[in-house]
Parts: structure tokens; sequence; C-alpha cells
């Protein structure tokens, strides 16, 4: 092999990796006053961002002797990490076996079984801590193979490192630092807290946001500091049920909340609107920057990161039939959504303030006969929900205790979800949870429970009669 390259070449495809296009939108957010521009990370040799944190993953392995040739790289991955990890092993040499959760589309499954690797498929509705988990899976294949290496981007530091040593310098020297928001998705952390790290240090004006799909549990800890149920959701690639450490929540200025169906349509305005082929979590990143820009006083420059590419759903978000079973395509906009059954319910929801104390939570929920009583901070945002069962449990242990704060009783024994989600995720989030609180913009709607869903299906059932 000759000693030199050929001009115009690169020695092989990792060296490929990064230079991706800064494209502004100009049809899918004709609404809003804002500038919007997208990163364009599918167009990496392995399709998204991840190739970044992959190759920064490898070399920190290597360089602390890890990873050792003839080793096997095994990661918990939703496809785009081990996709990344999989095109190096490649050149490199090593084997992999990536785990993953049942609800990822065929394509990543078959991209990742292209390069080679091993494919386990671990149920999505589970605890993290459950053995099933395709966490647990991944940590268990690791402690039965030899010379195994774990890639753990949901811990390992060498992830955040990718962005805030490759993409946000990239994107500095693009624009120039030309930009007023940063807006990505909300999964591992690694986007968010390297890039967010980098801006901030030279601009602390930056306004970073994360996008977070409901289901997932960031949004709500991030509002209240609590961990609240986490549920199933459809839009691979982000969110999460844990915290992975390598998210660092202190850097961003706020969270946007997302649900699937507004997601997808907006992934599918993308390609057909913009020509841009990406991803679900694309879409879900552009409809979060357009909801805060919605917010803005004044038009700002939005920048926001687009993973991964429109190929590794073909037989999802851009398949008809999928999207139409799903109940995210040809909708009746007349009913089938959570605002439809807040209209069924007669009367304001009941909430009590921070300052209130036992006696004045126990008083409301008498007067009103209820019993769960959503408590609002001092911005009238909420922070938690009290039931009658905490106020039982309370008493029957603090025996004449009534004057003590409300707040030392608020648990996150719920979920939340928007006006526009659709009646068919509802039913699958009362599996989990007990009580779900409707929420827009920072602002609490209404208290659903299951006898509020029977009350509609009944209602509907009967009308159609």
């Amino acid at each position: 092999m000759a000693d030199q390259l050929m001009k115009g070449a690169v020695a092989d495809i990792t060296a490929a990796v990064g230079k991706t296009p800064i494209v502004r939108l100009n049809h899918v957010a004709e609404e809003v006053k804002s500038e919007i521009y997208v990163k364009v990370e599918y167009l990496n040799p392995a399709g998204s961002m991840k190739d970044r944190v992959a190759m920064n993953i490898i070399r920190d392995a290597e360089e602390r002797g890890m990873l050792r040739p003839g080793g096997t790289i095994i990661e918990a991955t939703s496809g785009n990490t081990g996709a990344g990890l999989a095109m190096v092993a490649a050149i490199r040499g090593y084997k992999c076996v990536f785990v993953m959760p049942d609800k990822m589309s065929q394509e990543k499954i078959d991209g990742l079984r292209a390069y080679g690797a091993k494919v386990v498929i671990c149920p999505t509705a589970v605890e993290p801590s459950d053995p099933r988990s395709y966490y647990s899976v991944s940590r268990r294949i690791v402690e039965e193979t030899p010379g195994a290496f774990y890639a753990n981007q949901y811990h390992n530091p060498a992830n955040p490192e990718a962005h805030y040593v490759n993409t946000a310098p990239e994107i500095w020297e693009q624009t120039g630092g030309d930009f007023d928001v940063f807006v990505a998705g909300m999964g591992t952390g690694g986007t968010i807290s390297g890039c967010g790290r980098y801006f901030k240090e030279r601009n602390p004006d930056v306004q970073l946001i994360g996008v977070d799909p409901i289901g997932s549990l960031y949004y709500e800890y991030v509002k209240t500091g609590r961990l609240t149920k986490a549920f199933s959701y459809y839009v691979e690639g982000i969110g999460e049920d844990f915290l992975p450490s390598t998210m660092n929540l202190s850097l961003l200025d706020d969270v946007v909340q997302v649900d699937d169906r507004e997601c997808f349509l907006m992934t599918r305005d993308l390609v057909r609107r913009e020509g841009i082929f990406c991803g679900g979590s694309c879409g879900a990143a552009v409809m979060g920057a357009i909801k805060y820009a919605r917010t803005l006083k004044e038009p700002k420059k939005i920048l926001v990161l687009l993973p991964d590419s429109a190929q590794k759903y073909l037989s999802k978000i851009f398949n008809d039939e999928w999207m139409r079973s799903n109940g995210f395509l040809d909708v009746d906009e007349t009913s089938g959504t959570v605002a439809h059954i807040l209209k069924q319910k007669p009367g304001q929801v009941i909430t009590a303030e921070l300052s209130s104390t036992v006696r004045d939570g126990i008083k409301l929920l008498k007067k009103h006969g209820i019993s769960q009583l959503p408590v609002l901070d001092d911005h009238q945002r909420h922070c938690g929900i009290v039931s009658e069962l905490d106020l039982l449990n309370f008493l029957l242990q603090n025996e004449g205790q009534l004057d003590q704060p409300l707040k030392e009783l608020i648990t996150s024994d719920y979920a939340t979800v928007s006006p526009h989600t659709r009646i068919q995720l509802l039913k699958s989030i009362f599996n989990d949870a007990k009580v779900v609180l409707v929420v827009e913009n920072d602002r609490l709607l209404g208290l659903l429970t299951k006898i509020d869903l029977i009350d509609y299906l009944a209602s509907e059932q009967a009308a159609a009669k």
C-alpha cells in the first residue's frame, strides 16, 4: 500500500466523521419569528452524531488499556451509538455485542448486524433495575465475556467529552458563535452536557434548551426536583427512565416537553418540506425548538442538533400503516386526546399552596370530595401531589401535628402529560401511574385518574350507539 494518500482521500472511514453542515429551516418553522437552524448530524458515516461519541469512547478505552486487540465491545444502545461503535470496531478488529430495547426499529437492528455485531433484544416496559432490562442484560454479558469492554455511554465521561472536544468546537467555528439558543434532545446527556459546557464557557448568555418526550422523567425532574413515574413512549433515542451520570442538568436553562405524535409529524414534515432526511428524535428537537420560540418576546437565532437519519425509521415513522395503527396519522382532532377528557370533567383543578398546612390539605380534600391534591409553588407551577393516603399515614405516625407544612408530604407518584396526549397513550400510562397531571407551558390544567378515563370512554361508546 502506498505511503501517501491520493489527494482528497482520507485514510479510513473514521476520518470522515464530522464537518456536518448547518442548514436554515425555511418552511416548518414559518409560524415563529425566530430563525431556526439545524446541525445535520446524519451525514456522519455511520448515520448519526454518535459516531463522534463512539470514536472518543474507543480512543479513551484504548489509551486506558481497557480495550485490547481482539476484545469485545458491549453496549446498551438504542442503535446509533452501536452503529458508531460497530463502524470503528470493523476497522480496528474488535467484536461487538449490542443490547437493545424491543421498541427499536428493525432497520437499526439489521444495520448493527450488517457490521457483524451480535444484537440482543430486551423488553422496553421494565424498570432499569429489572434483570430483563437492556441495562441489566448488558452488564451481565460483560461479566460473562472474556476481554469485554463495556462502553457504558450512560456513565462514561468520554461521552460528553466527545461533544466538548469535537462537536461544540466545530459548531463554534462554523457559526462564529452567532447563535442565541442551542436545542438538543435529552438522552444520555452527552450532547447537552458536552456542547453546553463549551458554549457556556465562551458565552454565558447562550441559552441551553433540552427537549424531553412525554414518558421520560427529565422534564419533571428539572422542573420539580422529583423523580416521577416514567412510562413507555414511541420516539427512539431520547428520554430516560433513570438519571445517567453523563447528564449535567445544571447547565440547562429550560426543558420543553413533546409527545410522540407531534415528534413524528414534524419528522415527516422535515423530510417532505425541508428535504432533510432525518429521524424521529430530530422531529422532537425541532418541535421543542418551535415550542420554545413561541414563548420568546423577541426573535432569536436558534440552533438545533439533528441526531440521525430517516433511513432507520422507514418501517415506522414513514410507514402510513404503522402511523395509523398507533394513532399518529389521520386522527380525528375533535376527540381522542387528554384535552377532550378535561372538557368533559366539570370544575377547575383544586390545588394547595406550598405554604399550606396538613390541616389545610385535609379541609380541601373534604370540602371538594377529592383524593389527590396537587401542590403549587410560588410561581403557580406544580411541585408534586399529596394524596389522602399520604395524609392518613402522616396522621397515624404524627398524632396532633395538623399544623405541620403540607410540603413535607409531597410525593412523586404521578405522571405528566400534555393536553394533546392521545387517549391510546393515556391508557398505557395508567398501568404505571395512579394519577396524571395535565401540564402545558408549565401551567397545571388538570388532574386525571383512572375513573376519569373510564367515564370518558363510556360516554364515547354510549354516544356511538
